[in-house]
């Protein structure tokens, strides 16, 4: 499957800025404010944002795959 450019731009956003950044913050003050399950939903925004890379990452693959079989 190939993305479109303006979902790969989201997508690839979201996992290599948006989700990193979400984690380390609720960690932050997660610890200085006691906020509830901070290991639990740090883990799942890294989890989610390496699922997503993942997902570029094949979409990426594949277009540049098709892209040499067109030529």
């Amino acid at each position: 499957m190939i993305l479109k450019n303006g979902w790969y731009d989201i997508l690839k956003w979201c996992g290599l800025i948006a989700l990193p950044a979400l984690a380390v913050f609720y960690n932050v003050l997660g610890e200085a404010w006691g906020l509830p399950y901070v290991d639990e939903i740090v883990t799942t925004l890294n989890a989610v944002g390496v699922l997503i890379g993942t997902l570029i990452g094949v979409s990426n693959a594949n277009y540049y795959k098709q892209e040499n079989l067109d030529e």
